[in-house]
């Protein structure tokens, strides 16, 4: 339906209208979800939202492939679930030391790769996951094989006890939902701006003087910091932190969230994370192993049918938007 206003200033205000409603109708259903759906499968959700939109922030925004972003995720779930388990720590607490680990990982990561680009900065940061891998499998601090187990969730600044799941899933919720404004607060200011134009032509902001590095290395340590809160939240509401938070897998998992709801958008990795946990959680009993092949088939599809994404081929439809990148490419 085509809008009745002409003047620019008139549809810069009925979109911020529209975004306005928007969140409001995704803040009304997130606080009453729970009393209608299994707030452990909301919270998984959630954390693997947040996830995808921090993987998002990199690659469909600044336009850097990492396939080591399980690093962040899964190291942050170790310190998290260590510092609540043996130190006795709060949860928000247990949170903030995960965090500022995976954002001193990101800041490694992100100096030692940045200089490079294409399938060599991929190969790069897969190289370094594997390291950060091989460090939780042989620790005796990660548990080995068996990782991390019965973390306790703890109470929220002393007073609010996490243990139950409703209460659990609004502190899951909030903390999300804060990730979410940051990421979209970045994507729409000044910085955000020129990270878009470092993704569709560097020489060119590097001609305008633009210190390209430096904007890169603060995207990958936003990036980093974002998921591994998305890694300390998951190992809080599971009470376990394992290898497989780690392993190379869970890089590719993100990555498939991300292409499958919509690369550079906003909302698509939050669908995509939807779309991918709901199959898991419905097939894993119904066909066991064969739930990979069907991921894999998923992924083959995306690509081939709408390389945009689910949320991509939908702004597609509606005609072009500033926020959108061309194509969904990188």
């Amino acid at each position: 339906m085509s809008t009745l206003t002409s003047s620019p200033a008139a549809r810069g205000s009925a979109t911020e209208s529209r975004h306005l409603l928007g969140w409001t109708l995704a803040l009304a259903f997130g606080l009453a979800a729970p009393w209608f759906i299994y707030p452990t499968f909301l919270m998984k959700v959630l954390c693997f939202a947040l996830f995808a939109s921090a993987f998002n922030l990199l690659l469909g925004f600044a336009g850097l492939l990492s396939f080591g972003h399980a690093a962040f995720f899964g190291a942050s779930a170790y310190v998290c679930a260590g510092l609540a388990k043996n130190l006795g720590l709060s949860p928000e607490l247990s949170i903030l030391g995960g965090t500022t680990v995976a954002a001193a990982l990101g800041a490694l990561f992100g100096w030692l790769s940045i200089r490079r680009s294409g399938i060599y900065l991929t190969m790069i940061t897969l190289a370094l996951a594997q390291l950060v891998f091989f460090v939780a499998l042989q620790m005796p601090f990660t548990g080995g094989e068996d990782g991390l187990q019965g973390v306790p969730r703890g109470a929220l600044l002393g007073l609010l006890p996490l243990g139950d799941n409703q209460a659990m899933y609004y502190f899951v919720f909030a903390v999300c939902l804060a990730g979410f404004w940051l990421i979209r607060r970045t994507v729409h200011s000044p910085y955000g701006q020129v990270l878009k134009a470092i993704r569709e032509n560097e020489p060119r902001a590097i001609s305008l003087g633009y210190d390209v590095n430096r904007y890169k290395l603060l995207a990958f340590v936003l990036s980093a910091a974002l998921a591994g809160t998305a890694g300390a939240l998951k190992a809080l509401v599971f009470q376990l932190a394992s290898l497989t938070d780690v392993h190379w897998h869970m890089s590719g998992e993100v990555v498939l969230m991300t292409l499958l709801g919509g690369l550079g958008t906003l909302l698509g990795p939050g669908v995509g994370a939807l779309v991918i946990v709901t199959l898991e959680n419905e097939l894993a009993d119904k066909v066991g192993p064969w739930v990979t092949v069907i991921m894999g088939a998923i992924f083959v599809v995306c690509v081939l049918a709408f390389r945009r994404g689910i949320v991509g081929e939908l702004l597609a439809l509606r005609g072009p938007r500033s926020d959108t990148p061309p194509g969904g490419g990188h």
